[in-house]
């Protein structure tokens, strides 16, 4: 019984130091790779109840979700994935950054 009590309180921990991992977005701005390995981020492009709206844009990338996509020398590098994502992503026209 008291190995059972120690299990359970072991694994509530677990999850809550999990829990505690998450990404402040309004910072994620500006030049961004998208690479296959090795990312900073992972994200996943969603429809809905995303936690980042994002507008790519070509220059003045200089707030929240206004992302330049470059080659060399980001600031971010981002990797697309479709599970177990560090947050999430809609790309916008007009509005980026945090809901």
């Amino acid at each position: 019984m008291l190995k059972t009590a120690a299990l359970a309180l072991l694994l509530c921990c677990s999850f809550n130091a999990s829990a505690d991992t998450s990404v402040d977005v309004s910072k994620i701005y500006g030049n961004i790779k998208f690479v296959d390995s090795f990312p900073d981020y992972k994200v996943k492009v969603v429809n809905s109840f995303e936690d980042l709206n994002v507008k790519k844009v070509d220059s003045f990338a200089d707030a929240p979700g206004k992302w330049k996509i470059v080659d060399s020398f980001p600031d971010y590098k981002i990797q697309i994935v479709d599970s177990f994502p560090d947050f999430t992503i809609k790309y916008v026209d007009s509005f980026p950054g945090v809901n």
